[in-house]
Formats: C-alpha cells, sequence, structure tokens
C-alpha cells in the first residue's frame, strides 16, 4: 500500500533528477531453489548492500533520505515492512509491504526482511537488477539455449557503472571513419538487402564534401543496419573509400595560389595598403594556425535536445570533446565539438583519465556525430540558398 503527505511536488522533482543518476545494481550473487519434484533452479539477484551505496550516495545530493521501519500486525499475525521517502521539505512518500508471519524462526524472519528491504526500496527509487532471472520459466528457457560453447560477455564493454553496453545496440560511426553501428532492428531478406545496398552506395558516390559525408553517416545509419553482414560490409568499404577521396579533394582545394603583387595604381594605394595592415591577423590562415573555438548557446541547446550517445536516455547534457582541439589555459574546445551524454556518463567521461580511450572502449567516434549535429544548426550555404523573391521595379 503507498501513503504520501498531501503535496509531493517538491519530492518529485528531487526524485526525477536523482533518478536521472541512479545506475542498476549488480546482480553479483547467486542462490539456489531446491525442488522436489524438478530440478533445481539457480538465479542472480542483487545484494542489499550495493543497492543501499547507489540509493544513499545519488538520494543525498538531492536531499532525500531513506527510512525503513518493521511493525507487527496483531491481527493478521504478519510482520510489515515500512519504506520511507523524505524530503527536506517535509513532504514524503511511503509503501509498506507484508514480510512473514510472526511465528516463523529468528533466521527465516531475518532472511525475508532482507528480501523485502531489497525489493521494497529498489521499487520505491525506480531501480532494478541488471538480469530477471526469477522467473522460473526464464531460467529454464536461458539454460536450454546457454551451454558450454556460449560466448562469454566481455566485461570490458560495460559502461556507466556496471550498467552492460548490448552491441546489438550500438548506432555510432567508428573512431577510423568506418560505419561499425549495429542495431536491433530485423535483418532484410537477401534480394531486399542487396536492392538497398545498391541504393545507398549510389548515395555515396553523390557525396561532394566531407560534410555531406559525416550528414549521409548520420542519416543512413538506420537502414544500413537492416542489410546482411555481406551487404553491410560493401557499404563500410565504399564509405571509407569514398571518404579517402573526399579528403584528398578537399586538400588540393586548399592549396590556393599566391594571389600577385598589387601595383600602386592610384593615390589611396598607400592608404589603403596601411589599412589593410593595421587589420586583425587571421591566425587560422597562418603555416601554424590556431583552431577556432566557436561559442553558440543556441547550438549547445540544440545538442542537449538529443539522446545520449551511449546509451540513448533523455535528458542529455553537451559534452565539449576535450581532446577535439589543443588545450588552452581555461577555455574550452569550439562549440562544434559538442555530443550528447546522460548524467552518469557525462560523469564518468569526466573522471576518465583518457578520453579518446574512454570513446574508444565505448566503440563511438564523436568527431563524426558531433560534425552532424552542427551541420544541423549550420547548414551548409549551398543547402540553404533559397530563391531570391523578386524585386518590383518602381517606373
Amino acid at each position: 500500500m503507498q501513503r504520501s503527505s498531501e503535496s509531493i511536488a517538491s519530492l518529485a522533482a528531487a526524485l526525477a533528477k536523482a533518478q536521472v543518476e541512479l545506475v542498476n545494481p549488480e546482480k553479483s550473487l547467486s542462490a539456489t531453489i531446491q525442488s522436489t519434484g524438478g530440478a533445481d533452479q539457480t538465479f542472480r539477484y542483487a545484494p542489499l548492500s550495493s543497492g543501499l551505496d547507489i540509493v544513499r550516495k545519488t538520494l543525498g545530493q538531492h536531499e532525500i533520505a531513506t527510512v525503513q521501519t518493521t511493525s507487527v500486525d496483531e491481527n493478521g499475525g504478519t510482520i510489515n515492512l515500512t519504506t520511507v521517502l523524505a524530503h527536506s521539505s517535509g513532504e514524503w512518500i511511503a509503501s509498506d509491504w507484508p514480510v512473514c508471519a510472526v511465528r516463523e524462526t529468528p533466521h527465516r524472519r531475518g532472511a525475508a526482511l532482507t528480501y523485502a528491504r531489497r525489493y521494497a526500496l529498489f521499487t520505491l527509487v525506480g531501480i532494478a537488477g541488471e538480469d530477471d532471472l526469477d522467473a522460473p520459466d526464464l531460467i529454464r528457457t536461458m539454460s536450454q539455449t546457454s551451454g558450454p560453447g556460449t560466448p562469454k560477455e566481455d566485461k570490458s564493454r560495460r559502461l556507466n557503472g556496471g550498467r552492460r553496453q548490448n552491441p546489438a545496440q550500438q548506432s555510432t560511426v567508428g573512431r577510423n571513419g568506418k560505419i561499425d553501428s549495429n542495431s536491433n532492428k530485423p535483418i532484410l531478406e537477401p534480394e531486399a538487402s542487396s536492392a538497398l545496398r545498391d541504393r545507398l552506395i549510389a548515395e555515396l558516390d553523390d557525396l561532394g564534401s566531407g560534410d555531406d559525408a559525416a550528414m549521409w553517416a548520420h542519416r543512413s545509419l538506420g537502414e544500413k543496419n537492416k542489410l546482411t553482414a555481406a551487404d553491410a560490409q560493401r557499404v563500410e568499404d565504399t564509405f571509407q573509400a569514398r571518404l579517402a577521396n573526399l579528403a584528398t579533394g578537399d586538400a588540393e582545394l586548399r592549396q590556393t595560389p599566391a594571389a600577385p603583387p598589387q601595383t600602386p595604381d592610384t593615390p589611396n594605394a598607400a592608404k589603403l595598403e596601411r589599412r589593410a595592415r593595421s587589420k586583425t591577423i587571421d591566425k587560422s590562415a597562418l603555416a601554424l594556425p590556431e583552431p577556432r573555438r566557436i561559442r553558440d548557446r543556441n547550438h549547445v541547446k540544440s545538442v542537449a535536445q538529443h539522446p545520449c550517445l551511449i546509451c540513448g536516455r533523455r535528458p542529455a547534457d553537451a559534452h565539449h570533446l576535450r581532446f577535439a582541439q589543443s588545450r588552452a589555459l581555461g577555455r574550452k574546445v569550439s562549440d562544434e565539438y559538442t555530443v550528447p551524454l546522460c548524467r552518469g556518463h557525462y560523469r564518468e567521461v569526466h573522471r576518465c583519465g583518457d578520453e579518446a580511450n574512454w570513446w574508444s572502449n565505448a566503440g563511438v567516434d564523436p568527431t563524426v556525430n558531433a560534425r552532424a549535429l552542427w551541420l544541423q544548426t549550420h547548414p551548409l550555404p549551398a543547402a540553404t540558398n533559397e530563391a531570391r523573391p523578386r524585386t518590383k521595379d518602381i517606373g
């Protein structure tokens, strides 16, 4: 049964912020239920201590306290557990959980109380264990599908406090520009996959710059994930080759010939020359250029509206890629190098020492995604030119 104070507005607001930072505890313990009629059932569960460590640390930062008390129902002969979330404003919310009968032995009462405390607390704050293996049917199904040849999980892919990163749910572009994203969308039949492969390759032939390639990769990831493995690899190879060609063409365009020397043909030539010398030097055009650090508050707000680049959760914060530009004293990198991250991954990347290695372990190339997001708010001139309105001549 759930009870609460007359108003829980402040508590709900604080709890909503805390739930963004909460992570599910890892089910590190296992137990076996002995059955007389059938096979024994083994399941994994998260200990109460790990859940309390996560809940206390996160809720305490938002001025929310957790209180669990017990009471005896003399009429029903049961022991009840009451879990309360109390806010500093005085608002509270409580939940009652029946534990066991009073006639049970002390050992059974203690075990039931620990079980009830764990489930009541996890339910009230909105967290759960990593896997749901408590149902006997799921245990039986997984024991049939898993065997000695089943590959073990790569624990190095765990992010955000132990939360597993499913390789089938990544949708990113690799650090080397390779489209290494996967998705849980169904794979097409061979004929449909071949038709989609040809269409994507034809779109790659029409790309005119590296910016167009970044936009195409951001737009076509979902379609590419539907291809078969062979067709997807062919699209990736074509994308790699197209990127190399675009990079070569951009380098040739940047090598512009030097302007011919001007002669003072007019009386004002000397004055114009002095005025030109007095202008600010464009440091980005020097032999050793200084990186530009653009500030665009609206773009940063737009990036924060997207889901997290790692897990897809909302809300997200705009994270500046620290390795995208050289360091400067007290200055962030340009706002064009920002990507959305949830609060958990935002804190994790700031705690790590090598951010580039952190992104590499996550299997994400954030620079390509940052470029795609930048082009959404700052489209290229060729893509935004519209027909100019005709003006009426006044005779």
